[in-house]
């Protein structure tokens, strides 16, 4: 049954009628003030109801999407979270845990499509100098390119005419190259470990006695000597050091077709004598082609046997310690190697230890 009891009236106004609360919703979009936690109270007791729990502050309206675009007076837009953990280095989620991160792709440079070139790359190219020497002769005034005196670091055009003054050309036929046979023991370029460079050969009593040209030594000669390629210490033969960047670019640029021929005493196993009887001829032809180094296939070779101990080789390529570890790869050990011919120039009678000059007719 229902109660019969009359509720009390509220004992805070008992002269007048209690009144009853009306929550309006505001009628802007703005938010107004939030009230204090008393009157909160106060108009749920009114209302019986349960006191609300303090409401949060009101978060600002999020302007519309309108895609893709930033405009200049505005912040840049923030990054995602997973570009910029890779970008420092950590996963950019669950899954990526594993993932190891991977170094940037080096971008190669484009050539420019209208064929141009720095000045000094196309003086190289054209054969006229090394990139160093043409340095050399922009920075002398020497260099004119369409009757104009050329700057440092100028793009030229194909069809852009490049003249050289006399005193370089002069300046360049001075420059000279030098046949050395090289003994064993020495490094081919700069000393390493204690060795001694081939260059420290170069001097008078060393210049070989029946040498066909007409120079004679000078210690200027020295300046700027270096070797156009390399023969590993343990390795004798011809050694071509030079002050012509042209040469040097002829035997060791990247487009050099110029080949080396090498004789080379081998061994198979404990086979020290007619090795050719028991070596495979599969193996053989390995050693012309099909074999890598460094993750990188070599040029086709030709390579055959000269007596039964001892191979010929013919490269166009000149890795480090190459023969040694090609013949590694077949099982075959390397006792003696000697290089006999570089392009048309051969070591011919030049004693171990002595040199000779380049003549001018020779040619590579």
């Amino acid at each position: 049954m229902p109660s019969s009891r009359t509720p009390a009236t509220p004992p805070a106004e008992p002269e007048s009628p209690p009144r009853r609360a009306v929550l309006r919703r505001p009628a802007a979009p703005a938010a107004p003030a939030a009230p204090s936690t008393a009157t909160q109270r106060a108009l749920a007791a009114l209302q019986g109801r349960a006191e609300p729990a303090p409401r949060p502050p009101a978060r600002p309206a999020r302007p519309p999407a309108r895609g893709n675009v930033w405009r200049a007076d505005a912040a840049p837009p923030a990054a995602p979270r997973g570009a910029v953990q890779a970008a420092a280095g950590r996963p950019a989620g669950p899954g990526a845990a594993s993932a190891p991160a991977r170094p940037p792709v080096p971008v190669k440079p484009a050539a420019a499509a209208d064929g141009s070139a720095r000045l000094n790359k196309r003086m190289a190219e054209l054969g006229l100098c090394s990139r160093r020497e043409a340095d050399d002769w922009i920075a002398q005034g020497w260099v004119k390119v369409n009757g104009a005196v050329a700057a440092m670091g100028l793009q030229v055009l194909p069809t852009d005419r490049i003249e050289v003054d006399k005193r370089a050309q002069g300046r360049q036929e001075q420059q000279v190259t030098i046949l050395l046979h090289k003994p064993v023991g020495y490094v081919s370029g700069q000393a390493e470990d204690g060795h001694t460079p081939a260059v420290a050969l170069i001097n008078p009593r060393t210049h070989w006695r029946d040498d066909p040209g007409r120079m004679r030594f000078s210690p200027p000669q020295l300046r700027g000597l270096a070797p156009a390629g390399r023969l590993d210490i343990d390795s004798v033969g011809l050694l071509v050091l030079t002050q012509d960047g042209r040469v040097a670019r002829q035997l060791i640029g990247e487009d050099s077709t110029v080949d080396k021929e090498y004789l080379v005493r081998v061994q198979y196993g404990e086979v020290a004598t007619d090795v050719q009887a028991v070596f495979p001829s599969a193996q053989l032809a390995r050693l012309c082609h099909g074999l890598e180094l460094d993750g990188q296939p070599l040029k086709r070779a030709k390579v055959e046997w000269q007596n039964p101990e001892q191979l010929r080789f013919v490269l166009t390529e000149g890795k480090k310690r190459q023969i040694r570890r090609m013949c590694e790869l077949v099982g075959l050990k390397v006792v003696g190697l000697k290089r006999i011919r570089i392009g048309r120039v051969t070591l011919g009678n030049l004693p171990v230890g002595q040199w000779r000059y380049l003549l001018p007719h020779e040619k590579f």
